[in-house]
């Protein structure tokens, strides 16, 4: 990819989501895929992805600010907690199927910070409430220049390829052939009728 390549595309970008896309260009160089709404990087530090989007997204929690840089690890989170998940953030983000989490906020550091939080509230070190009350403190304390652990890296290990969740299968073979065949027959018949008429 040429030299200033995103940072050509994202001059076209609205502030907000221009100003959060550079933050990634200056941690990471340039993407490994640039397209005029998106730039994607693929497993830059502890991530799998991370995504900086043209589109942004107002978002109150814990202050007024926007959401257009994802970061996406692997992780398999239990459907019991997708609820408490969304009640928590609703910038993080599971995917069952693909066995992803991803938080989307302005910048990697409240990524980590959700992600973390995240990560507590499956393992039951936090409620929801709790959470809500944690991130808030570490936002407030990154504002005054203390310590603010959970914004600094993931302080848990991503589970790899293998949190992907295929489900599980509930149609077998036998019924898929015999619909199938329901379904030949009665497109057949319908011909019938319809080459009588």
């Amino acid at each position: 990819m040429a030299a200033r390549t995103a940072s050509r595309i994202i001059q076209d970008w609205p502030e907000e989501s221009r100003e959060a896309a550079q933050l990634v260009i200056d941690q990471h160089g340039e993407p490994d895929e640039a397209t005029a709404s998106q730039l994607t990087w693929d497993h830059p530090g502890p991530w799998k992805r991370i995504v900086a989007t043209k589109t942004f997204y107002p978002h109150d929690f814990p202050i007024p600010h926007t959401d257009s840089v994802e970061s996406f690890i692997d992780y398999r989170v239990p459907v019991e907690k997708f609820t408490p998940i969304a009640r928590f953030d609703g910038s993080v983000i599971a995917e069952r199927t693909a066995g992803e989490v991803s938080a989307r906020c302005h910048d990697e550091q409240a990524n980590f910070l959700a992600l973390n939080l995240m990560h507590d509230i499956v393992t039951a070190v936090r409620t929801v409430e709790e959470a809500r009350e944690y991130y808030a403190k570490e936002v407030l304390d990154s504002r005054r220049k203390e310590p603010t652990p959970y914004m600094e890296r993931l302080r848990f290990d991503p589970q790899g390829p293998d949190a992907a969740d295929r489900d599980v299968r509930t149609v077998p073979d036998e019924e898929v052939k015999s619909a199938a065949q329901e379904g030949e027959s009665r497109a057949g018949a319908a011909e019938d009728v319809g080459a009588e008429a």
